[in-house]
């Protein structure tokens, strides 16, 4: 267990920066373990830098990133840092060497085809031939008859070069064409990105960590959507096809519930 910093190096540690990550984020423990499957005693421990009840480097390096994702935090640089304090990755097995019996092993036998070749050209010949000798001008006549009759365009297919139909354009709003007996909510990280934490009616998480800048999420549930918007004022937000005004204000967090009703009513 190591807490704080060594004396040369000035970073955060990482419990310290997941902690600090987590109480920005406005979540307490118990939503992080929800979020992420972590159990909340692993939460403290890793919070306080005792990685003893990990299981393990590979078990502490996925709860570190499950983590940091949770809280809207880069993983990479506290995995590196992880790394670098606990000495580091393993260094990958080389490969066996290959059994020196494969490297002499005769090849098989190819077949000759040089006698079948021949064989098979001396039938083609003699087939030719024959068809020439015994087909004579009549069949020469009827072949280009055939051949012009061949190039005549089908009514057929004079239709099918007829251009199809345009296809309407779709909806502009993938919301507007939901059911009416569901609640269907659609998130917008319109000015930055933004935390979002989405759940259905029985409390099944369905989304959580951060919505980049321009990206937006849609849920749809029977009953009901519970949102916990960690800054309001970033999101724009459309409930059953209509845009909810005023949200939040820049940082402030929002707990909210929408039903099949109007967003007034949710």
């Amino acid at each position: 267990m190591s807490i704080g910093n060594s004396p040369a190096d000035d970073r955060p540690s990482i419990g310290r920066v997941l902690q600090q990550a987590r109480i920005g984020a406005r979540l307490t423990v118990d939503e992080v373990s929800t979020a992420t499957r972590v159990r909340i005693p692993i939460v403290h421990g890793i919070e306080q830098d005792d990685f003893s009840r990990c299981g393990g480097d590979v078990y502490a390096r996925g709860h570190i990133r499950s983590l940091a994702r949770a809280v809207g935090v880069d993983p990479e640089p506290l995995i590196a840092q992880y790394d670098e304090e606990h000495g580091g990755r393993p260094e990958p097995t080389a490969a066996a060497p290959l059994f020196e019996a494969e490297r002499i092993r005769s090849e098989p036998r190819r077949p000759n085809w040089t006698a079948a070749m021949v064989a098979a050209i001396v039938a083609v010949v003699g087939f030719v031939g024959f068809t020439l000798f015994s087909g004579g001008d009549e069949g020469t006549g009827s072949t280009a008859a055939d051949a012009t009759d061949a190039t005549k365009p089908t009514p057929s297919a004079e239709k099918s070069t007829k251009p199809a139909d345009p296809k309407p354009d779709p909806s502009e709003s993938a919301v507007a064409g939901v059911p009416a007996n569901k609640v269907t909510v659609k998130l917008t990280a319109a000015d930055r990105q933004a935390w979002i934490s989405a759940k259905d009616h029985n409390g099944r998480l369905l989304h959580v960590g951060v919505v980049q800048q321009g990206a937006s999420k849609t849920f749809t549930d029977s009953k009901r959507i519970d949102l916990v918007l960690g800054d309001a004022g970033a999101v724009k937000l459309f409930v059953n096809g209509k845009e909810v005004k005023d949200v939040g204000e820049d940082g402030q967090v929002q707990r909210l519930s929408y039903t099949k009703g109007d967003p007034e009513a949710g």
